[in-house]
């Protein structure tokens, strides 16, 4: 009898901390954040101030929608788990143009390696999406974004 009060004790203590985590993690978000990318030599637009709380709150965006850690294909990224910085993983700055262009990667090939294409799949892709869909969105071009 005293294993199994044990027992269901540390699975309440256990299930205690991971929800508190997640708590204190979506406390720290910050209000705005400024897309400011070690991974270029030089900015050559403006930086980008992304509205954080906005999207997550007024605009109900999932916080695993945009956040990832892409294991066998699937996103097993929760709330409350650690947030990288997206260079992390998309640790190149740009695919390159012109005849220097690698044609033979994919899009999911170039998003996964490169930040400028992850950044703008996620962020103008959902917009374009919302824009297709007839709902209100935010910025598609450049020069909105860019300012």
């Amino acid at each position: 009898m005293k294993k199994r009060s044990l027992l269901v004790c540390v699975l309440v203590l256990t299930g205690v901390a991971l929800l508190l985590r997640g708590v204190y993690a979506s406390q720290q978000a910050p209000d705005t954040i400024t897309m400011n990318s070690t991974v270029y030599d030089k900015h050559t637009k403006s930086l980008v101030t992304f509205p954080h709380k906005k999207h997550n709150e007024d605009y109900k965006i999932a916080c695993g929608d945009c956040h990832h850690l892409y294991k066998d294909g699937k996103n097993v990224w929760k709330q409350g788990d650690a947030v990288q910085e997206c260079e992390a993983c998309h640790s190149q700055a740009k695919p390159p143009t012109g005849n220097t262009g690698d044609a033979s990667l994919s899009k999911a090939e170039k998003i996964k390696l490169y930040h400028y294409s992850a950044i703008h799949e996620n962020c103008v892709g959902c917009h374009k999406e919302l824009k297709s869909a007839g709902k209100p969105t935010g910025p598609v071009s450049c020069k909105q974004c860019h300012a």
